[in-house]
């Protein structure tokens, strides 16, 4: 069964939460700043701003702080601050039941894939893989503000196509569930009961300066798990920073294509969602959608509303 969380509305109330890493006071600021500008109502704990360590205070800081915006009545929407590392830390520890009695738009990318994955596979949430508060929302044009509309507001059917930053790595047409997010954390679930479920998806995969062999490693460790098996169609982000060196004699479009190469789906390179140099596309994570490649054309198109309305 899947749940798909409310609509997103002018006006309405987003919580900006951290469960990662530690978050700056400036960052979080201008994020807010941008929301209220875009017609949202921001609201945050004066908690988010804790550290301990490297994260954005302790496990039970964030922990609550998770839960109590899920289970608040006047939040409509749950917008993570920054990525990072720690989401991995609440997994055991998170009141599945109270997610699924108060479903909210939740949005994130990066480390927050392993909430993200972790909703979608355990209740069947739909969520959001687009642009952080104290990140994207922050800096000028780090938004893409049309796919933001059509995914949290409701629209019935809408694509991705010529202005996604996506080209074509092998032809096909595939329809199935999206899903995926950053890969160092969607093969850090590998052996854990939180493990990725990719039969039969549109998977999306994308991360950030990480270089060309550690991306072959981790793709293939998914491969020899048999995680890419199952899947309809392969999309790749922009892939920020993942380079050797300037002068390297190879593209990690070939590097991906030697180990995908061979799967026989549809597959495409470039798309700008997650870790991007800016205008940060918003991706709804378990809905029905189709892929389209001919060429170094892609579509993406979503068949379905992301919420209700």
């Amino acid at each position: 069964m899947f749940i798909k969380p409310p609509a997103l509305r002018p006006g309405d109330t987003v919580a900006i939460i951290a469960p990662a890493s530690n978050v700056k006071r400036s960052d979080l600021e201008a994020g807010a700043a941008a929301l209220r500008c875009a017609g949202y109502v921001p609201l945050y704990l004066d908690s988010i701003l804790e550290q301990d360590l490297y994260f954005a205070g302790s496990i039970d800081r964030r922990l609550r702080e998770l839960e109590e915006m899920f289970t608040r009545d006047d939040i409509r929407a749950i917008i993570c601050a920054r990525g990072g590392y720690g989401s991995n830390h609440l997994l055991e520890k998170i009141d599945l039941g109270k997610i699924k009695t108060h479903p909210k738009l939740f949005v994130g990318y990066s480390d927050l894939t392993a909430l993200m994955t972790y909703f979608y596979d355990a209740l069947g949430l739909v969520t959001f893989h687009g642009p952080m508060a104290a990140k994207d929302w922050a800096h000028a044009d780090g938004v893409d503000l049309a796919s933001w509309q059509s995914a949290l507001s409701g629209a019935a059917q809408w694509n991705l196509g010529a202005n996604s930053g996506a080209h074509g790595l092998a032809n096909g047409t595939a329809e199935g569930i999206l899903y995926g997010g950053c890969l160092s954390i969607l093969v850090a679930s590998l052996g854990t009961p939180y493990e990725i479920r990719t039969e039969e998806k549109i998977l999306f995969i994308e991360d950030v300066a990480a270089k060309p062999y550690q991306i072959d490693r981790m793709l293939m460790q998914l491969k020899l798990a048999g995680k890419l098996a199952g899947v309809r169609g392969l999309i790749f982000g922009e892939m920020l920073n993942c380079v050797q060196n300037a002068n390297q004699p190879y593209t990690l479009e070939e590097v991906i294509m030697r180990i995908v190469g061979d799967l026989g789906v549809p597959a495409a390179y470039g798309l700008r969602s997650g870790h991007v140099t800016g205008n940060n596309i918003t991706l709804p994570l378990g809905v029905r959608t189709r892929l389209i490649v001919q060429g170094k054309d892609v579509s993406l198109e979503f068949l379905e509303p992301a919420v209700t309305t």
